[in-house]
């Protein structure tokens, strides 16, 4: 639909779900804070008409411009849980290195059973949000010498932290504990030298989906 269609036109499914996918965005871009995304979360899935949705996502850059209103309905397309996001085989990337520099993985890449890292005078960056596994249990190796690495996994993600810091440190989740049934288990390894190693849990898109999926059926 263009931008001078009537706002009295009823809203699809799809419709709402673009703008669902805007604001999950926008969350992990920093641009909403958890009360305000769920605040117009709600009134995402509770308007009726497409003047209801436009106002939703009138100032945010992707939400500038109204999006187009289709004419069917179709099924939102949603995650079947932890099972799906084990895929098995060899992996999108076996490593990484970073001297005088840094590397980043994230996105939906597969992490394959062992990940091996080398940071000198560099960064890492491996975001495991959205990523799937080529097994229930992966590892991660890393060096790290005057260097670092961050890694950021999603939440009911289990994490063991085995790594030894020599002048440096490999950090442990605040909530290392909390795991879900069938999710992946990541196991964290390797030696940091005047470096760090620091790991932190933060929703991605795929889990923010499971969220909102989990909270429907829930009211339902």
């Amino acid at each position: 639909m263009t931008d001078d269609a009537r706002p009295e036109l009823r809203a699809s499914d799809t419709d709402r779900e673009r703008v669902a996918e805007v604001l999950r965005d926008a969350l992990a871009e920093g641009r909403l804070d958890m009360g305000e995304f769920e605040e117009r979360l709600e009134a995402t899935y509770a308007a009726r008409t497409y003047g209801e949705l436009v106002p939703i996502t009138r100032d945010l850059p992707a939400g500038a411009a109204p999006a187009p209103v289709s004419f069917s309905k179709a099924p939102v397309q949603g995650d079947d849980g932890w099972a799906s996001r084990i895929v098995g085989g060899e992996g999108s990337s076996s490593g990484g290195i970073a001297i005088l520099s840094g590397f980043e993985r994230k996105g939906r890449w597969t992490v394959p059973k062992r990940f091996k890292c080398f940071a000198f005078l560099g960064g890492a960056n491996l975001d495991l949000r959205d990523a799937n596994f080529a097994d229930r249990e992966v590892e991660i190796n890393i060096v790290a010498v005057l260097g670092g690495a961050q890694i950021t996994v999603p939440p009911g993600v289990e994490v063991v932290v085995r790594g030894l810091g020599i002048m440096g440190a490999f950090e442990h989740p605040r909530d290392e504990g909390l795991c879900e049934p069938g999710a992946p288990r990541v196991v964290i390894g390797g030696f940091a030298f005047w470096g760090g190693v620091g790991v932190e849990r933060k929703a991605g898109k795929r889990s923010l989906k499971r969220s909102e999926k989990e909270r429907g059926e829930l009211r339902d």
